[in-house]
């Protein structure tokens, strides 16, 4: 009965955490145009919005998963719950543009200690054949927040303005609080005792910051350099990793896990050909066809809600067909959903825009449970927190990639320039662009999809 208890609670708490993330991603996609008209911002540091928020995630996740192994998976989730809370208030009353930049990274920091060790934590409390559904059900707690967030960002921004979305955060924040403190009983630290790889995490850190910040900064000389300076920070980590005593990331699950390898491969590749979807879309319905915040939240709720329909029931398939399969049907999906937008022209009809939305969430819902399920079940139980923050950097690097992408587009076509409508053409090509580049690298995604092999069951 304890064990049970436990369970609905960690399910809950967890998916109250995954729904809480992506809702603010979501709302904040719609508002975007309205913070760059008020701050004066251009394209480029418009992106960062969403890019800083991403690159301290992606950051802090691998490290903060390990210490969650170490120190404890309740303890370190519970952390980031305040700050996560505490940072969006400071985005509320941000009173320009680096300010609210600057909140965004101390959100992205407490994003970290919640999104991949709330999934650490249901992976910890359940049975190896019940994770697809579990996971499932956590998926679709994402979908949720990603579906009621353009609708109630658009309705916000329009109704209230831009900072109304961060507020929200606050009472649902406040909530996360005491049900971890009150519901969620227990604590999970199967690596206790082992020391956290502090050099590691620096080298990591540094090189992810050169890299994204370079992408800003193309194609400046400046960019290329911290480009390649950021990928030779990336190769130095690996080889720390492979020598260091008790590593933040065990290369050895990469060179010697399959399943986890490829797993993870596809969800970076995935990841960077979806991501940039909401931010691009959100841009092209309100600055090239006209609508409202609210009007182009409207449209952009399709692909969220087949995704919150479809994930808990891909979930279930999992459990019973091999994941890569499952997954690799998504992958391919989400690839063609991609090559629709990549014909956007100013008079493409709406039922087109939905429609591709729509093949997007199905595609998505097949491919985001199952993968997971395949990454949690491919390793022991003592190191769920680095699998779950593996998989949680592969996500929101990719993300990160996928914006990073999308800003090198437009510096390279529209320039650093605010989008006005004598800049509208060239946007429109960036845009089906991106969508090109997108569906390619999700075509190829298939092959690392399919590549992992069937998944073992521990």
């Amino acid at each position: 009965m304890r064990d049970t208890v436990i369970q609905r609670s960690a399910l809950l708490v967890a998916s109250l955490s995954s729904f809480l993330t992506p809702f603010m991603s979501s709302s904040l996609n719609v508002a975007l145009p309205r913070i760059g008209s008020e701050f004066g911002m251009d394209a480029v540091l418009l992106s960062w919005v969403p890019t800083s928020y991403l690159l301290a995630a992606a950051m802090f996740l691998v490290p903060f998963g390990r210490m969650a192994d170490i120190h404890g998976r309740k303890r370190i989730f519970s952390y980031g719950v305040v700050l996560y809370t505490l940072a969006s208030l400071l985005c509320a009353i941000a009173p320009g543009g680096i300010f609210l930049i600057g909140s965004r990274i101390l959100q992205g920091i407490g994003g970290a200690m919640m999104f991949g060790i709330g999934v650490a934590i249901l992976t910890s409390v359940f049975p190896s054949d019940q994770r697809g559904r579990v996971l499932g059900m956590n998926a679709a707690a994402v979908y949720v927040g990603l579906s009621v967030g353009p609708f109630v960002g658009g309705y916000l921004t329009q109704q209230f303005g831009w900072r109304a979305i961060f507020l929200v955060n606050l009472p649902l924040g406040l909530l996360m609080s005491l049900l971890v403190s009150w519901k969620l009983k227990g604590e999970w630290a199967e690596a206790k005792g082992a020391k956290l790889d502090i050099q590691g995490a620096i080298v990591y850190s540094l090189a992810l910051i050169a890299v994204m910040y370079g992408f800003s900064r193309l194609p400046d000389t400046v960019g290329w350099v911290l480009i390649a300076a950021g990928i030779a920070g990336l190769v130095l980590f690996v080889r720390l990793e492979a020598k260091a005593e008790s590593p933040m990331l065990d290369t050895n699950l990469f060179r010697l896990n399959r399943v986890f390898a490829f797993s993870n491969l596809a969800a970076l590749i995935n990841y960077s050909a979806t991501f940039a979807v909401g931010f691009l879309l959100s841009l092209y319905l309100q600055y090239v066809r006209g609508l409202t915040p609210q009007q182009a939240g409207f449209v952009l709720v399709a692909q969220p809600l087949v995704m919150a329909i479809g994930s808990p029931y891909a979930g279930r398939l999992s459990d019973r067909i091999e994941p890569r399969i499952v997954a690799s049907a998504g992958m391919s999906l989400i690839g063609v959903g991609l090559l629709v937008f990549a014909f956007l022209k100013v008079t493409t009809p709406m039922e087109v825009i939905v429609g591709g939305l729509i093949v997007l969430g199905l595609g998505f819902a097949l491919f985001a449970s199952p993968n997971t399920n395949a990454v949690m079940s491919s390793v022991d139980r003592k190191l769920y927190g680095v699998a779950a923050g593996t998989l949680a950097t592969m996500r929101v690097t990719g993300q990160m990639l996928s914006i990073g992408i999308a800003m090198l587009i437009f510096a390279l076509i529209v320039g650093r320039a605010q989008i006005t409508p004598e800049y509208s053409e060239r946007f429109l090509t960036s845009v089906n662009l991106a969508f090109g580049v997108f569906s390619i690298s999700c075509f190829g995604g298939v092959f690392a999809s399919l590549a992992r092999g069937n998944v073992p069951r521990m």
